[in-house]
């Protein structure tokens, strides 16, 4: 077993308040050298989960969330948001991620991940936070604007997916239409939506 009380207090303390999480940033943040970041990752007191970003071992990695750490940027979406906002109990073997289109993935993810771009105005419409399995914060899109996302990118998607996302919108008990409504106008779906709501509700 590791033994802890021989990482500094201060980082320690940080790790713990930060859901078992330190990046090479915020070491450096608190004063302290990369240096001794990785002599703790030589004894084994802390582990690489990718690229700039560290663990305790045996805690369990939130890919969700580290992967959020990697850029203010990364909105989840399509599948990922169906899933964080209950509207699919499957979880998406590649996440699906949304960009401004004046911002590139960072490289470090690139492999790990699906990633769809749109305007710098649009990209902000419809983030909220939701928790993951292990109760950590993500960004992602609400329910209402992953619609108009799958409606937007339906030749990109699954078409079993597609469907099941629009059905299950229509039965979802938390569901806005008329936040739909202002999505679908700002996206330019709005005929879309009003055929498939005409037939599901």
């Amino acid at each position: 077993m590791v033994i802890l009380n021989k990482i500094n207090p201060e980082i320690l303390k940080f790790i713990y308040d930060h859901n078992g999480i330190i990046t090479t940033q915020q070491v450096t943040d608190l004063g302290f050298t990369r240096q001794l970041l990785m002599k703790y990752i030589q004894a084994g007191l802390l582990e690489r989960v990718r690229q700039g970003v560290y663990t305790l071992p045996d805690h369990i990695h939130d890919d969700m969330y580290t992967m959020c750490m990697r850029s203010d940027h990364i909105v989840f979406s399509h599948e990922s948001a169906l899933y964080l906002n209950g509207l699919s109990d499957r979880t998406p073997f590649i996440h699906t991620i949304t960009m401004p289109s004046n911002k590139s993935v960072p490289g470090s993810i690139k492999n790990e991940c699906t990633c769809f771009y749109v305007r710098p105005d649009l990209h902000p419409i419809g983030v909220i936070e939701k928790r993951t399995v292990f109760g950590n914060p993500v960004r992602c899109y609400d329910a209402e604007r992953t619609v108009c996302d799958f409606l937007r990118s339906r030749e990109r998607c699954d078409e079993e997916t597609f469907v099941s996302s629009i059905k299950n919108y229509a039965a979802f008990k938390n569901k806005n239409l008329n936040r739909l409504a202002t999505y679908a106008s700002a996206f330019k779906v709005e005929e879309d939506v009003r055929r498939y709501m005409e037939v599901l509700l």
